[in-house]
């Protein structure tokens, strides 16, 4: 279990993020009097707040702002050595931080996850945690060189409701990560919180491919109806790609649900 208490006023941090929760904790910080001092940024090819995060951040120069892997060359390592920061803070930010630039800032490099970990480290975490049926939530952890695997912050549970799909329960788990950043938000600019240990060997780790071995239905294939419907569940995200599937002999078919509860029907 590990403390810090200091008396120091505004914490030196560089921000980076995308998706609507990125925007949202960032937005966060900046009412709350803190101004990063550099934002990390995807690349073209996955980003989807990019263009928000740079509009909540005028008060940064082109210098100030790494784009996708950049924040890992020369000059990127540079800049964020100069700048001294007490914390990175990552949110949805889906690039990989290297053992130096972990070992840049004063405090270290902070995660925000979808997921209560040591649970569904990794991708595609609501539909794990409703393959598994493995304890979901929203976790604030900083990082080492493992996937999700460094000291946890703070961390909530979240009910995984019978009706919800993947895709469902992503919504849900971002409002639970934006509460969860919230709530510990004072003892970090105060540096006033403890960690604790992740368990590692009593969770779960995902890479992205790993959806695919439980995409495909054989329809040759005896499966318990509540095996079947947990399986398209899981696999109704917000990217059709990732989706169930079953063949015939020419075509693919892909199959999401839509889930509702009936107050009317008597049991």
């Amino acid at each position: 279990m590990k403390t810090l208490n200091e008396n120091k006023c505004s914490p030196r941090i560089v921000y980076a993020g995308d998706r609507d929760i990125g925007v949202w904790v960032l937005k966060f910080i900046l009412e709350n009097g803190v101004n990063p001092l550099a934002l990390l940024i995807s690349d073209d090819k996955r980003a989807t707040h990019s263009n928000e995060l740079l509009g909540l951040c005028g008060h940064l120069d082109s210098s100030q702002i790494l784009k996708g892997d950049e924040f890992r060359t020369e000059n990127g390592v540079a800049l964020l050595k100069k700048l001294k920061p007490d914390y990175i803070i990552c949110v949805h930010f889906p690039y990989i931080f290297p053992g130096n630039i972990l070992k840049i800032p004063k405090y270290g490099v902070m995660n925000l996850h979808p997921a209560f970990l040591p649970y569904n480290r990794g991708w595609n975490t609501p539909t794990w945690a409703i393959y598994d049926d493995t304890p979901y939530g929203a976790t604030l952890h900083f990082m080492n060189e493992q996937v999700d695997a460094g000291d946890i912050i703070h961390q909530k549970q979240i009910e995984i409701s019978p009706k919800d799909t993947a895709d469902s329960l992503y919504h849900r788990v971002k409002l639970l990560e934006f509460e969860v950043f919230k709530e510990c938000w004072e003892d970090l600019i105060k540096y006033n919180y403890k960690t604790k240990k992740q368990e590692i060997e009593a969770g779960s780790i995902y890479k992205k491919g790993d959806i695919e071995s439980i995409r495909l239905i054989n329809l040759n294939e005896e499966i318990k109806a509540e095996n079947l419907i947990k399986k398209l569940k899981a696999l109704t995200t917000n990217n059709i790609k990732e989706s169930a599937y079953f063949k015939t002999k020419d075509k693919v078919y892909r199959i999401q649900v839509h889930i509702e509860e009936d107050n009317n029907l008597k049991l």
